[in-house]
């Protein structure tokens, strides 16, 4: 008996020792928080963001002034009494609400640029209830990124920012806003992946996630388990009965804050390339093993490219030591690089592996480092189009070959108040039929602020429809 009970207690000690020894797959990171504790302690760094956008009021509709052929003025003073004493159409004032969140005691609120593009006043709702004036500091539009100012004589709660880079996807998240004017929700879910492009512009790089967030979220902080920012929540894909939610990258949104905050604009690197994904087809003819990399497809004349020897052809493998996988990465660490830093690229030019050292410049407006030929008059009207390629073709699932197509449409435009969407045909501009990105740039240059633009546009279902737009 006393040597059965010894043995009894050797199996049970290696069966402990065993399963100690085993890997576990829970951590820290994916055990469910206490979301009661996390929620009690953010809130009141979350605040609500109410905008006021003057629109002008429409020039009143006037009669033409014409020759009564039966020399009866009857109806001639009846209808210009009529249309003089139409009422004055006033001023509208248009209202939208938003979120943001506190990243320091004096005061400075980080939201979306969309929330508050063109607004002409922003109040900012803070958890106690208090309400206070807005100042915007300094706003980015690439990246859709906006930083406010309130003053308050107290202390402000703020949010602690985190860091993105070292995200896992399947982490634990928690997002607070003010959905549908509904302020102060929280919602919780998961990291569903990172690096997502979604084709909102050329430093696409998003954290998405099953975290509900609807609109009205838009500016507001997503939380990690600790309860520190690791992201801007600022886009959703609805459909189907549900909805996936992105945000962006805190890591992303630090070094444009402190220029905001220093400055007000953004300032990015810049090398004068333009570039192309590498397909594996093409990777082959380039005598590559991999398609990993950003395939230049050319090198703008007196840039940094230039001047540091890169050809057309050449593979960027990799930058300032970052492995380069997709091309896409590529724009976003180049603008995210100091002016005037030297960096070390890896190539491969002939199959053959090679350094160049680079400095790197300035982007300005008229600059766009991106993968390919886009319009510039895009601002005009709030679009950005492109001629098709294969690409183009697989993301928005066109049938076209040759054309150009929408790619981008900018938020708060009169583009997307008459409900422009990526993905849709250009086939007239004013009845004339661009098949070239030359072409509808100087179509559209001829426009003056206050024009009115007619475009027939396909969209993606197939259907065809003509809209009207204001030149901005």
């Amino acid at each position: 008996m006393f040597m059965s009970r010894i043995f009894s207690v050797h199996i049970l000690v290696m069966g402990l020792v065993a399963a100690l020894s085993q890997p576990t797959i829970a951590s820290a990171k994916t055990i469910s928080p206490d979301f009661v504790v996390l929620a009690k302690k953010l809130n009141p760094t979350v605040v609500n963001i109410r905008t006021t956008k003057n629109s002008k009021p429409k020039q009143q509709l006037r009669r033409p002034q014409q020759q009564n052929p039966y020399g009866n003025n009857f109806l001639d003073d009846f209808f210009n009494r009529f249309f003089d004493e139409m009422p004055q159409q006033r001023p509208r004032r248009e209202q939208s609400l938003g979120t943001g969140f506190i990243i320091s005691a004096d005061g400075y609120i980080l939201t979306n640029n969309h929330v508050v593009n063109g607004a002409d006043e922003v109040m900012v709702k803070l958890s106690d209830g208090r309400e206070v004036k807005g100042e915007i500091k300094g706003s980015d539009e690439k990246v859709d990124l906006a930083l406010i100012k309130i003053s308050d004589k107290d202390q402000l709660p703020f949010a602690e920012l985190g860091d993105s880079d070292n995200l896992e996807v399947g982490e634990w998240v928690m997002a607070i806003g003010n959905p549908f004017g509904l302020s102060h929700t929280v919602t919780a879910g998961i990291v569903s992946a990172k690096g997502r492009v979604i084709g909102s512009g050329p430093y696409d790089d998003f954290i998405q996630t099953d975290a509900s967030i609807n609109p009205g979220n838009s500016g507001g902080p997503l939380f990690n388990a600790e309860g520190r920012v690791i992201g801007v929540n600022t886009a959703i894909i609805s459909g189907g009965g549900g909805g996936i939610g992105f945000a962006i990258p805190i890591s992303v949104a630090k070094s444009i804050v402190s220029q905001l905050r220093e400055s007000g604009k953004v300032t990015r690197g810049y090398l004068g390339v333009r570039f192309q994904p590498l397909t594996a087809d093409l990777a082959r003819s380039f005598g590559l093993g991999s398609d990993k990399g950003a395939l230049i497809a050319s090198v703008e004349k007196d840039t940094p490219a230039e001047k540091a020897g890169l050809k057309a052809g050449d593979v960027i493998v990799e930058y300032d030591g970052k492995q380069i996988n997709e091309g896409s990465e590529l724009p976003r660490y180049v603008a995210a690089t100091p002016v005037n830093k030297k960096v070390r690229i890896v190539i491969y030019r002939d199959a053959a592996r090679q350094d160049i050292s680079l400095v790197v410049g300035t982007l300005k407006e008229k600059d766009k480092e991106s993968g390919q030929d886009s319009s510039m008059e895009g601002d005009k009207i709030g679009i950005t189009v492109e001629e098709i390629r294969k690409d183009l073709s697989d993301r928005f699932g066109l049938r076209d070959s040759k054309g150009l197509v929408i790619t981008e449409v900018k938020p708060g435009s009169s583009a997307e108040d008459v409900g422009v969407t990526a993905g849709s045909i250009v086939i007239e501009i004013n009845g004339h039929r661009p098949e070239t990105v030359k072409a509808y740039t100087a179509l559209v240059a001829k426009m003056k602020k206050g024009d009115v633009i007619r475009l027939l546009l396909r969209r993606p279902d197939g259907t065809a429809h003509y809209v009207a737009l204001n030149v901005e």
